[in-house]
């Protein structure tokens, strides 16, 4: 017998035994223990003990009505019922279905179900008791897999979720329901579009105003004054917390007629822009109708701004310093209103100095000031060098990179995201200056250093004391370095490191820095995000070439076009950016102070008249607080 055979054999004989096997046995022989029969919704043989869980989404009067009419229709179908016993009707009212925030009585109610007190839930619909898929699917799964199992009605669907073929329909009509928010938040939105496009606002309740039968905000000259003494005691230097005291030992009472201040609401008050008369609409918004939680709006959706819409409390002028004073409190830099400086004489003539604690500024403002000192950066040509009778003429020669070479002794920066630090040999090479200045000319993309006393407010520490020796320390730059990223066109993923030149005479020393060139250090996870891109696009990547290989967090890389060269002709060197300005026959001027570059556009109360106004309106208080307490007493 072959092996095909033999095959064929065995697969009948199994084929057999499975016929033989199926075919059964005698019902004599087998006992069969029924199943209890599944329960009936409507079988009134057992007690059930019932929850009603009721609903409506808002807190409009006219919903009373609805919410009222569920809690008493329900008290009837149950008493209508010999074999229901109700439990608790649990209610939530003006709250959204879409999610379980806020929804307290839902909670509790299923809390009860999982204690075993509840048998089944009784409600008017599935949109009364989720509009959001998945919270109904799980809720209603949960409460079938306790043990007992626990069953929801909803009356207007007739569906009964411990019935097994309930899950399509309800899977269906919550969908539906789901659905149906969705719209109704679209609608809602789009409504609210419309109204601002027209300068319909919405008008909530704001100390210092009341409205009138049109929703206008009207000056509540008491609780204007409020507002007056918040906005010049933090303009004459008094922190939130100072304020907020003194609010509080005054008696004063914030819009909801709590005498208790804190510094949010301190806050709230000096940047609500509707105390200077005007209105920026839609602050916030709501990604997402499921769970309804706001976002700050960083123009992901359109603002709209009107200006004197009202009659202002405050001037917009110190509204405005207001802010900027709270901006840059952030970063320690308390009681001074920002001010941008250029050098306007020497070789920094055009820089700018980085105060680390002053965040308002935006790459246009350092642009502009550097422009008010210096010609048109576009419009100045090189000079023509001509070589002496005598020199070599090295026309087509390269200076060669000292990206290219060892950086480990080098004079050199490394900015990231998060601070700047400084080389060892950048340190040494100031005779290991503890603080330093930092400038910026944002038009020729140079960065320069230079030492100074801690009686500078830009100063800051570049290096520390450590076992007898100088080491580099990062320079925090969380205020200034996102906008010094901006002005040099970087990505704020990489690092970008720099190497510096010395200049140094009998009385100076400071390092400039040429940002045109500049190695770039690359996240791993960004080059392989990058890779991928271009393997799927097909094409090469045009803005870096990496120069180093391998797993590393992080990778080497330089501009793309210094593949064509090892670096810059030598005569065009000789007259680099960061060179050109020094020469040994004249004076440097290094140490100039910048000069404020262009006076404030903003009318500023003044400080004398800011202090009387402080001590004129706690005065008041003080009188009113004291009139209503002999009046309480008689």
């Amino acid at each position: 017998m072959t092996e095909n055979e033999i095959k064929q054999e065995s697969i009948a004989i199994q084929k057999s035994k499975i016929r033989e096997r199926y075919k059964g046995i005698n019902s004599d022989e087998l006992d069969v223990i029924p199943a209890l029969p599944q329960e009936d919704f409507y079988d009134n043989q057992r007690e059930k003990r019932v929850a009603v869980y009721a609903r409506v989404s808002t807190d409009d009067p006219r919903q009373t009505s609805s919410y009222e009419l569920q809690k008493y229709h329900y008290h009837d179908v149950v008493s209508r019922r010999p074999d229901w016993k109700l439990i608790e009707i649990y209610a939530d009212e003006g709250i959204s279905g879409t999610s379980l925030q806020h929804r307290d009585a839902f909670v509790k109610m299923i809390t009860d179900c999982k204690a075993g007190k509840i048998d089944l839930i009784v409600t008017k619909s599935v949109s009364r008791f989720a509009r959001n898929v998945v919270d109904c699917i799980g809720y209603v799964r949960q409460l079938a897999a306790l043990q007992p199992p626990v069953g929801v009605f909803f009356e207007t669907e007739n569906i009964y979720t411990l019935n097994s073929t309930s899950e399509m329909s309800l899977s269906f009509i919550s969908t539906l329901a789901q659905e149906e928010s969705h719209n109704k938040s679209e609608i809602m939105n789009a409504s609210i579009e419309m109204r601002f496009r027209r300068g319909i606002f919405l008008t909530p309740p704001l100390l210092g105003y009341d409205q009138d039968n049109d929703g206008n905000l009207i000056i509540n000259e008491e609780e204007a004054k409020i507002v007056r003494l918040t906005f010049f005691m933090y303009l004459y230097g008094y922190t939130c917390q100072q304020i907020a005291d003194t609010l509080t030992n005054l008696g004063c009472r914030t819009k909801k007629d709590n005498t208790t201040w804190s510094v949010n609401s301190i806050l709230q008050i000096l940047q609500n822009e509707r105390h200077c008369g005007d209105v920026l609409a839609r602050k916030t918004w709501t990604p997402s109708y499921l769970d309804h939680k706001s976002k700050k709006n960083k123009q992901d959706r359109n603002q709209y701004r009107q200006r004197n819409h009202h009659e202002p409390i405050i001037s917009r002028d110190d509204f405005i310093a207001v802010q900027h004073l709270i901006s840059n409190a952030k970063y320690g830099n308390k009681g001074l209103l920002p001010e941008l400086h250029v050098i306007t004489d020497g070789v920094l003539k055009g820089f700018v100095p980085i105060n680390p604690r002053w965040a308002g500024f935006k790459s246009k403002d350092y642009k502009a000031a550097s422009e008010s000192v210096t010609e048109d950066v576009n419009s100045i040509s090189s000079s023509c060098i001509t070589a002496q009778s005598g020199d070599f003429d090295l026309r087509g020669f390269e200076i060669a990179r000292a990206q290219f070479f060892d950086t480990a002794d080098r004079i050199s920066m490394t900015f990231s995201v998060n601070g700047i630090k400084f080389s060892t040999e950048a340190i040494r090479k100031l005779n290991d200056i503890v603080g330093i200045e930092m400038l910026v000319h944002p038009t020729k993309l140079l960065f320069a250093v230079r030492p100074c006393t801690n009686e500078n407010r830009n100063s800051v520490q570049w290096a520390s004391p450590q076992n007898g020796r100088i080491k580099p320390r990062l320079v925090s730059g969380t205020a200034y370095l996102s906008t010094l990223y901006d002005i040099f066109g970087w990505n704020p993923t990489c690092k970008y490191r720099v190497i510096g030149v010395l200049k140094k005479n009998e009385n100076t020393s400071l390092i400039i820095f040429n940002l045109h060139e500049t190695e770039i250090l690359i996240p791993s996870d960004v080059l392989d995000s990058a890779d991928k891109k271009e393997q799927e696009s097909k094409k090469p990547l045009e803005d870096i070439l990496p120069f180093t290989e391998g797993a590393k967090k992080n990778v080497l890389a330089y501009p793309a076009d210094w593949v064509n060269g090892f670096g810059n002709n030598y005569y065009s060197h000789s007259q680099a950016r960061e060179l050109a300005a020094f020469s040994n026959n004249k004076e440097w001027g290094v140490h100039l102070d910048g000069v404020p570059y262009k006076e404030s556009e903003l009318q500023i109360t003044d400080s004398d008249d800011i202090c009387k106004s402080i001590d004129e309106l706690m005065n008041d208080m003080k009188q009113e607080v004291n009139h209503e307490r002999n009046n309480h007493v008689e």
